[in-house]
């Protein structure tokens, strides 16, 4: 009987056959991916041949991991998704987004996208991240709709998950003030979640742009929710979180910024509020650069764009210290 590898035609379709066995962000997967491309990572997973760069009893672990998720109807499904309404981007395409091969490894093997690609051919600088709390409070919406509406009128692209609560806000500020935002979804595309969101979702893909690593058909996980999370912090030159909990997920989004050498900013709020509690310790601890006001973005945005000598303080120090000149333009909060 025929591999799987040498079913497929092209690398595209290999990516998109590796998308429906392999998890997202799987390191295993992505370190061979990387090295030998997806037809070569397929055959590998069904045949008994060394792996490069993975120890045997690693291999053995990948291989049985991913064996198990071959099904015989996967062929079936991957030729589904030729000539369908969602497109699919892979590395070598125009459009793939450079930021993404910052995550090595765990770089998505490939991108469903429904809606304007050319946003992901944008300068980092030219796109930023809002997450934060699902629980949002009235005070971390309207804060959220005013730093998208700064961001809309300097055409910058508000990228969010759009989940509930401040996400939501984001998405749905961006598009009254006429700005451009990208979603990123943890399921597949025809799936938008969360379900109460399906109509704003729709509407970013119309007039923006959706993205998933997973393929049509899938369901949102825990764990495709913690992935997603490291794309959000990579598509964007920064990452600002409005409201959240200490222990809220959206936190690990900044701290991937982090990782990135990318920007990451917290908007401060009451010490009574559990919503602000986190933005609140990520400033304390000097792990977020403060964030009253649209120019305090744009000064995170553009601190390390092309052209600039401006260094990025080393993890711990206050980030805070990185303020607008009098002259930046943002309204006020």
């Amino acid at each position: 009987m025929a591999t799987l590898a040498e079913q497929v035609q092209g690398e595209r379709m290999a990516r998109v056959a590796l998308s429906m066995i392999a998890e997202p962000n799987d390191g295993a997967s992505g370190h061979v991916l990387a090295r030998v491309g997806g037809v070569e990572t397929l055959r590998l997973i069904e045949s008994d041949d060394p792996v490069p760069g993975l120890a045997r009893a690693d291999a053995l672990m990948w291989r049985e991991r991913l064996t198990a998720r071959i099904t015989p109807g996967l062929l079936g499904r991957v030729a589904e998704t030729q000539g369908r309404e969602f497109g699919t981007l892979i590395p070598s395409d125009k459009d793939w987004p450079a930021g993404l091969n910052d995550l090595g490894d765990r770089a998505p093997y490939l991108l469903w996208t429904r809606g304007a690609t050319p946003f992901l051919t944008r300068a980092l600088s030219d796109r930023v991240t809002f997450t934060g709390a699902r629980a949002s409070t009235s005070y971390g919406e309207h804060v959220t709709g005013e730093l998208v509406a700064g961001m809309a009128d300097e055409e910058r692209i508000v990228v969010a998950g759009g989940a509930y609560g401040i996400e939501g806000a984001a998405h749905r500020g961006a598009l009254a003030a006429g700005g451009q935002t990208l979603a990123i979804l943890a399921g597949g595309l025809d799936r938008p979640y969360p379900a109460g969101h399906s109509e704003l979702l729709n509407r970013v893909g119309d007039v923006g742009l959706l993205v998933s690593e997973v393929p049509p058909g899938s369901a949102p996980t825990r764990h495709r929710f913690i992935a997603r999370n490291r794309m959000l912090a990579a598509l964007s030159g920064a990452t600002v979180i409005p409201e959240a909990g200490v222990r809220s997920g959206s936190m690990s989004t900044v701290l991937a910024a982090r990782d990135l050498v990318r920007g990451a900013g917290a908007v401060p709020g009451p010490v009574t509020s559990a919503a602000s509690s986190g933005p609140n310790e990520l400033i304390r601890q000097g792990l977020a650069t403060l964030v009253t006001q649209p120019s305090d973005v744009i000064a995170l945005l553009d601190a390390d764009a092309p052209g600039r000598a401006v260094t990025r303080p080393e993890v711990g120090r206050d980030l805070g210290q990185r303020r607008p000149s009098p002259g930046t333009p943002g309204r006020s909060l």
